[in-house]
């Protein structure tokens, strides 16, 4: 693990997000709240906050970090894909004030909240597929801010 001690504290923010691939029937029961394990979005976004702050005790070489917040929201994605599947998207963020950045938690809690989504549903649709998931920014720290451009391009624009 790396020896952060001599490193400023500041305020870090991550951001991450992900799609969970679903058949339309199975994006229209958890929307009517209709599947058997209970609400779905609900139970996803306490996992979310939860891998969040035990990122530490998944992911060997992290750092324990005080998080001063933890957010996730949720949207359809209506629009079918070439498979015929709509989804969900996920994006998360992660802050606090500390000596190293809060990325890993903030794709923890997403990837959670879609494993969440995915074994809350996959007695109706174990063709469920995860994708795209992937940190979209980060602020704090030595090497400032750092923002996704598309497609699958990055820039590092500036310091904080």
């Amino acid at each position: 693990m790396v020896d952060v001690a001599e490193k400023p504290s500041t305020r870090r923010v991550a951001v991450a997000s992900g799609i969970l691939r679903m058949q339309p029937a199975t994006l229209a029961r958890i929307r009517t709240g209709s599947i058997a394990k209970g609400d779905v979005l609900t139970v996803a976004d306490v996992g979310a906050v939860m891998a969040a702050k035990r990122t530490a005790d998944l992911i060997p070489m992290c750092h324990f970090l005080a998080l001063t917040g933890v957010e996730v929201k949720f949207s359809e994605i209506e629009e079918p894909d070439e498979s015929g599947c709509v989804g969900i998207k996920v994006v998360t963020s992660a802050s606090c004030v500390g000596q190293t950045g809060v990325e890993m938690e903030a794709l923890c809690a997403a990837s959670v909240a879609l494993l969440t989504i995915y074994d809350m549903c996959k007695a109706i649709d174990r063709g469920m597929r995860i994708e795209h998931i992937q940190l979209e920014e980060k602020r704090g720290g030595k090497s400032g801010v750092w923002l996704r451009e598309e497609p699958g391009a990055s820039k590092r624009i500036g310091e904080t």
